[in-house]
């Protein structure tokens, strides 16, 4: 039995998803950090992406650092049918949702903080609400990225939320963003060259502070 559980398949995502809205006008904001990451991994790896109309979203594929085939994604659908686009590729590749590694933005994680899980609920937020009833599923990895509370809202300050995900970060915060998606990239490549529940270990560990602090 234990030697079962030690064989156990890891989880290498094949398909990496980063979260956010397609217009300009959402460039660099909080609520398009899944994008921003997808963009790092885009010019780490030299995979271009481009529009692809058949999936709905920006799309490359290329080798991975650890030597297999890797696809990203980042869905032009609108965050509220995001799932539309990645229900698109894993329909089209025959890819089982586990494959599927999705990074988003998470409030409630302060900046300078990352988590990254095997499975979950939406948590509230609308992007992962589509991926999850698309994928039919919640049993797929994601990266979540903090991008913290507008300060002084309170729990009930709905617009406050709004406005703030929809912001853009601060000049001292865009530095340490730099840095956090430096961390995703590594995260992301770690979960490629040795699974998820490896790349958890130090990816949930691991936290940035403001030079500004």
């Amino acid at each position: 039995m234990t030697e079962a559980v030690a064989q156990k398949t890891l989880v290498i995502p094949q398909l990496v998803v980063g979260l956010g809205n397609p217009e300009p006008k959402y460039d660099q904001t909080r609520h398009n950090i899944g994008f921003a990451a997808v963009d790092a991994l885009s010019r780490c790896w030299k995979i271009p992406l481009a529009e692809n109309r058949k999936f709905q979203g920006d799309y490359g594929e290329g080798i991975a650092p650890n030597g297999d085939k890797i696809r990203l994604l980042k869905p032009l659908t609108y965050m509220n049918r995001s799932g539309q686009a990645m229900q698109a590729v894993t329909s089209w590749y025959k890819l089982q949702p586990e494959l599927v590694l999705v990074i988003y933005d998470d409030m409630d994680l302060p900046l300078g903080k990352t988590r990254l899980r095997l499975s979950g609920s939406a948590g509230g937020h609308n992007g992962m609400k589509s991926a999850i009833a698309h994928l039919g599923t919640q049993n797929f990895p994601r990266l979540r990225i903090g991008i913290g509370k507008p300060k002084n809202a309170s729990t009930s300050d709905e617009s406050g939320a709004i406005s703030h995900v929809l912001g853009r970060f601060s000049t001292a915060e865009n530095q340490m963003v730099s840095a956090v998606l430096q961390f995703v990239a590594e995260c992301v490549e770690l979960s490629l060259k040795q699974g998820v529940e490896k790349a958890m270990n130090i990816c949930n560990s691991r936290s940035f502070e403001s030079s500004q602090s």
